[in-house]
């Protein structure tokens, strides 16, 4: 007999999204019935876990690609702005976290790293050089520091450029202000206090096999793994948070906003050192340009991490093509998330792609020379021996309707929801989950309307983010006063 039960809220996938929306719900109204259904044993094992993300706290320190260089020679900040903001926002949230003793040891989820761009090649130094002075007219980056002396890059990164010819012309910038952040840790961290709380459930091992609207609730159905037993969940509000398997139940909800949207499933790649040495030689986040005709995703980067405790470097990613959605997915995912209602749009952003595909090939192609080339252009010195392949996670780009081209790929994160706000989506991949929080808060609004403008909650959020409902990009004293304070509280470099 099939079993029936009820909560105010499901959220589908145990990963830092659901983590993130879950602890803020719970704060907001800790009555509320609160579900988590995870298909594997455990959370955060897939994008959010530490081997398949690139750990940087983004806010575009480092990240090239969030100031792209305009027809007119200018330097476009805008997103950088944003993306600086929100990893504010998530650096207060976490914060409130530590503060209320719901993290023990920050220390366990984030690191201090000096987040560093390095380009070379004279039009790549100018680059850089119009960056570093168009950021510097905001305080978020004040304190970057920029050098195109190559005596004191290497002081920076001596990796980097041990072996680089003397007459190179390079340039970097630096600011010391740039974490590392274990996601998988910071998740798992979150979902062991909610799991401790009164009305919130955990459930691994179960997926969702189909979702349907009744009237004014949604009725989920749920298969245990292990026994293939179906039950029904009732609820009012549902998130789906489970990384590339958000898209299929999305399409399963049957809402009219999911109509026209298709996934473009990336793999991933990275050489990790193996080599003790090695590894003490280099402490830093640095973040090139990515090849002319290369997407987004493509950016290189030598990177130190922390995961597990210990510290490790990557240098990638070596992308790939994928018809799986997610890493313990099946390889017919994406044709199972192809309907008529998305075909124009998948079809067309395809032709309007062909690059990209020819692009992927050539990665999935690559052989181990090949890579340590790659490698080489940022450790000019490094051998195949002291590095190894690790297979890192599974990314579905979001394509959507358009109605210029038919259809586009987005490379960013985008939320779907239904007009009654009952149901939520995040599509999408980077710079995700280092916005979670921004994310979320914006979901919250959409979602939950009447709730989110009630001075109760309204005086709930003023208190877990100081900064809630001001721009800290227009606020330098502020901004510096709050960062000061949750430096201060996660154990990070100070100001």
């Amino acid at each position: 007999m099939r079993h029936t039960s009820k909560a105010d809220v499901v959220l589908i996938g145990a990963g830092i999204m659901s983590a993130t929306l879950g602890m803020l719900l719970k704060q907001l109204e800790p009555s509320l019935r609160i579900k988590v259904i995870e298909k594997l044993d455990t959370a955060a094992a897939e994008s959010s876990d530490a081997w398949n993300n690139a750990g940087t706290g983004h806010s575009a320190f480092c990240e090239l690609n969030y100031t792209p260089e305009k027809e007119d020679g200018t330097i476009d900040i805008s997103k950088a702005l944003k993306i600086a903001e929100s990893f504010e926002v998530s650096k207060q949230f976490w914060s409130y976290l530590v503060k209320n003793n719901f993290i023990k040891n920050p220390g366990n989820f984030i690191h201090s790293i000096p987040h560093i761009s390095f380009v070379w090649g004279d039009a790549n130094v100018a680059f850089l050089h119009k960056r570093y002075d168009a950021l510097q007219q905001n305080g978020l980056f004040r304190q970057m520091q920029f050098s195109d002396d190559a005596a004191t890059i290497k002081k920076w990164i001596p990796l980097v450029m041990d072996g680089r010819a003397d007459d190179s012309k390079v340039a970097a910038t630096k600011m010391n202000l740039g974490t590392d952040v274990n996601f998988g840790a910071l998740t798992r961290d979150i979902f062991e206090q909610l799991s401790k709380m009164t009305d919130v459930e955990m459930h691994f091992g179960f997926e969702v096999s189909n979702i349907h609207k009744h009237d004014n609730y949604w009725q989920i159905e749920v298969k245990d793994e292990t026994t293939d037993e179906k039950n029904y969940i009732v609820t009012k509000f549902v998130f789906i948070g489970a990384g590339g398997g958000a898209l299929p139940l999305l399409i399963k909800s049957g809402i009219p906003e999911a109509e026209g949207y298709g996934g473009f499933p990336v793999s991933g790649q990275w050489l990790r050192c193996n080599n003790e040495a090695v590894i003490e030689q280099h402490f830093a986040k640095v973040y090139g340009l990515a090849k002319v005709g290369s997407p987004p995703m493509s950016v290189p980067h030598l990177d130190t991490r922390w995961i597990k405790g210990k510290r490790e470097l990557l240098f990638g990613p070596y992308a790939g093509f994928t018809t799986k959605f997610l890493k313990h997915g099946s390889s017919m995912d994406l044709f199972k998330s192809v309907k008529f209602s998305n075909l124009k749009p998948l079809v067309s952003a395809g032709i309007h792609n062909i690059p990209l595909t020819q692009y992927l090939i050539e990665q999935v192609m690559q052989s181990d020379e090949e890579r340590l080339d790659a490698l080489k252009e940022y450790y000019p010195e490094a051998t195949m021996k002291d590095w190894e392949l690790n297979e890192a996670g599974y990314r579905v780009q979001v394509i959507k309707k358009d109605d210029e081209k038919g259809g586009i790929l987005e490379f960013g994160t985008e939320v779907v929801h239904s007009s009654d706000g009952s149901i939520a989506a995040l599509l999408g991949a980077s710079p995700g989950a280092s916005t979670a929080v921004s994310i979320m808060l914006e979901l919250i609004k959409k979602c939950f309307p009447e709730k989110s403008v009630s001075s109760g909650w309204i005086e709930k959020l003023n208190h877990i983010i100081p900064s809630y409902g001001k721009r800290l990009s227009d606020d330098e004293v502020l901004m510096q006063k709050i960062r000061s304070e949750t430096h201060k509280q996660l154990g990070l470099a100070l100001i």
